[in-house]
């Protein structure tokens, strides 16, 4: 019953982040982590509970009308197939390495995912339709890759990439992103899953708390979230830190 009081309650608030600017696994991968979940069952447990609010977030966005369909079907299936990828490496790396990795990933995934960005869609201009299409594609399959491999920020990254490279406007990223986030999520999930590598009691409950904070997230405007999460994203990978340094 500890980890659930652990897991649950920030679970939600990284449903809540990740439905607005991405970066929710900052919060659930020190949350499982703390609750005292081995490193790769994180990675897969985190997945599971995640993608429910994931769709949650991507149906809001479908119902603003920010979703190009033909653009997210192919995003959402160069993901998938780079999720695999990147879980199946995952599989053959050691306990100690990933707990190694968050060390590193943790805090430059942070910095990205908190410092203040440009939302302005002012200036941008949308690339070609002739070269939109593979653009997203290629965008979608190398981070759908880091997806299924470790994972924390890839909404973040996705919402940067469209935004930035493509020419996205900022909702429309968003919104695709969310799409090609939880196809990722859900080809990972298959290929932790099938290798053990889920604890999908927890996933299940922490899931519910997870589609709670999506959709009051993905309910309010971009980014009004982030003065709140800061100090817990700070907070909480501070504790795991303290954690893996211990070596508990």
């Amino acid at each position: 019953m500890g980890r659930y009081l652990i897991v649950c309650p920030l679970i939600f608030l990284a449903g809540f982040v990740d439905s607005i600017a991405g970066g929710g696994a900052l919060i659930s991968f020190p949350a499982y982590m703390l609750a005292g979940v081995p490193a790769l069952v994180t990675i897969g447990t985190s997945k599971l509970s995640a993608f429910p609010g994931s769709i949650v977030a991507a149906a809001r966005f479908a119902k603003s009308g920010y979703i190009r369909w033909k653009l997210a079907a192919c995003c959402a299936a160069a993901a998938f197939v780079g999720a695999q990828i990147g879980s199946r490496i995952t599989l053959h790396m050691s306990e100690q390495v990933i707990r190694s990795m968050m060390l590193f990933v943790l805090p430059v995934v942070a910095f990205c995912v908190l410092r203040d960005k440009n939302t302005d869609d002012q200036g941008k201009e949308e690339l070609a339709l002739e070269k939109l299409l593979p653009t997203c594609v290629a965008i979608s399959f190398v981070i759908g890759a880091y997806n299924g491999f470790y994972g924390p920020g890839t909404g973040t990254f996705l919402i940067l990439a469209f935004s930035n490279i493509a020419g996205l406007k900022t909702k429309e990223a968003a919104g695709l992103a969310k799409f090609a986030n939880f196809s990722a999520d859900i080809s990972a999930v298959g290929t932790f899953w099938a290798n053990g590598r889920v604890d999908y009691r927890l996933a299940l409950v922490a899931a519910i708390f997870c589609i709670a904070g999506s959709y009051i997230g993905s309910g309010l405007v971009m980014n009004n979230g982030r003065k709140i999460v800061r100090p817990v994203v700070i907070v909480v990978l501070a504790l795991l830190f303290i954690k893996i340094l211990s070596g508990q």
